[in-house]
């Protein structure tokens, strides 16, 4: 088991409790604006207009750091513009891979912290940021940090909390509690179904939306049933197929589809859909992250949604992903010292502030106040975080790649592949996988 990232995604909980409990980020440093530097080579000082480049996921469109009133800010205060390079979600860790590899980098790259150390080598290719002047005002660096270092930048400490995210109004206008088990989920999407209404949207267009149900509910049983198993997994004693629950949470999965709850074109709707199905008030539910709550929020201010544990046992617990949506500087970028300037402006106390307050954000730095929370993310709190009824989902003790596994799960939506099948097939990639990354006992 890697310990250090045991230890990392456990603090990211740990962390977001802390300070979400306290409500506040106030205190502690106050060396306020720095986006002005010191770095050098800004376009700014040269009087010549630069243009970085910044690469994100269109799935991830809604990210506090794109924002266009903040980049037009940024440009009119350093005179350094941000053209966004969007990438097809499916595609978003193989694009990047290939051009760090060709020594094509962007000059930010926006990532979830646990995958770029695995499926991005963190250390060879991205920048240690530790003597940046807005560490000194982090809060929980654990978030932000990996192998004793800080190589991303967030204003927040907030970690994704991923299940089933549904809609309040229709849930109270059909009578309808949360489910407690699988049978109860299935009962709430037949009267869902019966008022005319889609229980459930899959957007498995884009594969790692598949997962969503699976690593909630491979890690809740585990840590219930069996705890020693990512470890055993991760040196090589174990393997995904020798647990016959999992068969059973995949197959789940797919007699949501089969039942006729979802959407009729699972592989070909996509997660940018997604916000508008629940505007328009086609759906009820999706197996999803909190931060798609956020999305719809931004929109309709008023739509009421919420999240509940994927209901593949009983009294299942929230996932709890680690950290998502940080931004990276590679080591090969073509104008270091201005990415270095678009962290220090998004970390200065007035736009942080900004952000956070936009976003319902809990604060990481400790000039910036934390806003009172949203009530679906007070709920997460009260219901979920502080009774600990959480688990890290399967993602955050997996050392390598996940791509491959999420297109075994579209295999299976196909029809191609049964449940026994994806795993064992996942089995072989996954062992590839870890002897390709040299980790003993593969």
């Amino acid at each position: 088991m890697n310990i250090q990232k045991k230890r990392m995604t456990t603090m990211i909980i740990a962390g977001f409790l802390s300070v979400s409990l306290a409500a506040c980020g106030s205190g502690g440093s106050k060396s306020g604006n720095s986006a002005e530097g010191g770095n050098g080579g800004s376009g700014g000082a040269s009087g010549k207009k630069v243009t970085i480049e910044l690469a994100i996921s269109k799935s991830s469109q809604d990210s506090a750091f794109i924002q266009q009133d903040l980049l037009d800010e940024f440009e009119k205060k350093t005179n350094i513009h941000v053209n966004l390079q969007l990438i097809p979600a499916e595609q978003t860790t193989t694009v990047l891979q290939t051009k760090l590899a060709v020594e094509e980098a962007p000059d930010i790259i926006q990532y979830n912290l646990a995958s770029a150390t695995t499926d991005l080598n963190l250390e060879r290719n991205f920048e240690i940021l530790d003597n940046e002047a807005w560490v000194s005002r982090i809060q929980n660096k654990d978030v932000l940090s990996a192998n004793g270092h800080v190589y991303s930048f967030h204003v927040s400490q907030d970690t994704g909390m991923q299940g089933v995210v549904y809609n309040k109004q229709i849930f109270e206008d059909l009578g309808l509690s949360i489910p407690q088990n699988f049978e109860e989920f299935l009962q709430v999407c037949e009267k869902i179904k019966a008022g005319g209404i889609t229980p459930v949207f899959m957007p498995y267009k884009d594969a790692w939306a598949a997962n969503i149900w699976p690593a909630a509910a491979f890690a809740d049983f585990a840590a219930k049933n069996d705890p020693a198993f990512f470890d055993d997994l991760n040196s090589n004693k174990r393997k995904w197929s020798d647990i016959p629950e999992f068969k059973t949470f995949l197959q789940q999965q797919y007699d949501v589809y089969k039942k006729g709850y979802t959407n009729a074109d699972v592989l070909s709707d996509s997660y940018d859909m997604a916000v508008g199905k629940f505007l328009n008030k086609e759906v009820a539910m999706m197996f999803m992250g909190d931060w798609l709550i956020e999305g719809v929020a931004q929109q309709d201010p008023n739509m009421k949604l919420g999240v509940f544990p994927i209901p593949s046992s009983e009294g299942a617990s929230l996932g709890a992903s680690p950290l998502g949506g940080q931004l990276f500087i590679p080591k090969k970028a073509k104008y270091l010292n201005e990415a270095k300037e678009f962290l220090n402006f998004m970390a200065s106390k007035e736009i942080a502030q900004k952000i956070v307050d936009s976003k319902g954000y809990v604060s990481n730095l400790s000039d910036v106040t934390t806003p009172a929370l949203p009530e679906y993310k007070q709920e997460i709190v009260d219901n979920y975080i502080t009774p600990k009824k959480t688990v890290l989902t399967s993602d955050a003790y997996m050392l390598v790649d996940r791509s491959e596994l999420y297109r075994l799960l579209q295999d299976q939506f196909a029809g191609g592949l049964t449940p026994e099948e994806v795993l064992k097939a996942w089995d072989e990639k996954f062992s590839q996988l870890m002897k390709d990354k040299e980790i003993a006992g593969f």
